[in-house]
């Protein structure tokens, strides 16, 4: 859990009668939050930021070990919700506005950072990597390539399909080969000057979309059997490709908050029914009563829900910041806020390494093998009929 500092704005826009601070952390429980409201609730988290926390205080005690289970194999999830206008594309930071000032950068680019220079680093100058980022956004329901160039009616579509194995497939998504943090970085920014944004009353900058920026890392590494061993060359190289996404969710609003109009309204209309069935997927996995009574996730009642398969329930490590405002005007949506992320809480992924020999889809190399095993098993045959 985040808790956004009152702004400047705040001062300005809100009701001096309930700007009151109804949230409040002690630093003898620093995983619980109390809300002040005609009843006193306590809400505990796996960890709660304070409105004084800065973005290195987020990235530092909850994303850098994300980074590397990331480096390992598993695949991995960040989703930042909440309401409009309580920090989410901040903290994650998605947003080209903060690009500047060190302190003020988000997960993403402070993941990179890392990443990087893990990759750069002497401890892994014997893998081969290849790293390869995307970046989609989901608008009144339709899926945009924010990196594909043109405008939008001249994109490709962008389906979602399942493969063999039941691990989602974003078909038809560019995914652009980089080499540094600075290409990182320029995709990001490029991409999320595309992104739909307008103003609302609560958000003069409010994301009218659900975005989901992608990192691929691909690793060569080889694995060796100490027993057997006789030099540093001797093993089986395998690939491990994992997926990071960083998901910047629209925030959830009351049509009557924002005093939304025309395609405004259309916008607030889509984004809330996407989080309803993200809330019903969280709901059935997250709920232990109804987990036992439950076969049927509802993952395919929007393209959110579908894009998240993996990370809701299946084959990811995943994390959810949710991001709360302390006033009392906002009380009723930092409690439902509280909720959702309440049961998020209670889902049980099971992560996996993806891991495989490498060649494993290369018809030649398999080829290749074929021959090498046959000769080995005929040259065995040999053997045992002369000792014979």
């Amino acid at each position: 859990l985040r808790i956004k500092p009152l702004t400047a704005d705040d001062l300005v826009n809100l009701p001096s009668r309930f700007q009151r601070n109804v949230l409040s952390t002690t630093e003898f429980a620093p995983n619980q939050v109390i809300v002040h409201g005609e009843k006193k609730q306590t809400w505990t988290f796996d960890k709660v930021f304070g409105p004084e926390s800065s973005q290195k205080d987020v990235y530092d005690q909850a994303i850098k070990n994300m980074v590397d289970k990331f480096l390992e194999g598993f695949n991995v999830t960040i989703l930042a919700y909440g309401q409009t206008s309580s920090g989410k594309t901040y903290t994650m930071g998605t947003s080209n506005e903060y690009s500047q000032l060190p302190e003020t950068k988000g997960i993403i680019p402070r993941s990179m950072a890392t990443l990087f220079s893990y990759v750069n680093s002497t401890q892994y100058k014997s893998r081969k990597f290849v790293i390869k980022v995307s970046f989609v956004e989901i608008y009144n329901e339709d899926l945009i390539d924010l990196l594909a160039e043109g405008d939008y009616e001249s994109r490709p579509l962008v389906t979602i399909r399942e493969d063999s194995k039941g691990n989602m497939i974003w078909s038809g998504l560019q995914e652009i080969k980089v080499n540094s943090i600075e290409e990182v970085m320029r995709h990001l920014m490029r991409g999320s000057m595309g992104r739909q944004v307008g103003a609302t009353e609560m958000n003069s900058q409010s994301s009218r979309s659900h975005a989901i920026f992608s990192v691929t890392l691909s690793q060569q590494k080889l694995v060796t059997d100490f027993r057997s061993r006789k030099n540093d060359d001797e093993g089986d190289w395998v690939t491990v490709t994992s997926k990071f996404h960083f998901v910047d969710l629209a925030g959830s609003e009351r049509l009557k908050r924002t005093s939304a109009t025309g395609d405004r309204v259309k916008e607030g209309i889509s984004i809330n029914s996407g989080l309803l069935a993200l809330g019903n997927v969280i709901s059935a996995l997250g709920d232990p009563a109804k987990a036992k009574n439950t076969m049927h996730i509802p993952y395919r009642d929007s393209k959110l829900t579908r894009l998240l398969q993996d990370s809701l329930g299946g084959n990811a490590k995943t994390l959810m910041i949710a991001c709360v405002s302390p006033v009392e005007y906002n009380i009723n949506e930092t409690i439902s806020t509280l909720k959702y992320a309440n049961r998020a809480r209670n889902i049980k992924n099971s992560a996996i390494v993806n891991q495989e020999e490498t060649g494993w889809q290369d018809i030649e190399y398999l080829q290749t093998l074929v021959l090498k095993l046959r000769a080995e098993i005929k040259a065995l045959k040999n053997s045992d009929a002369l000792n014979s």
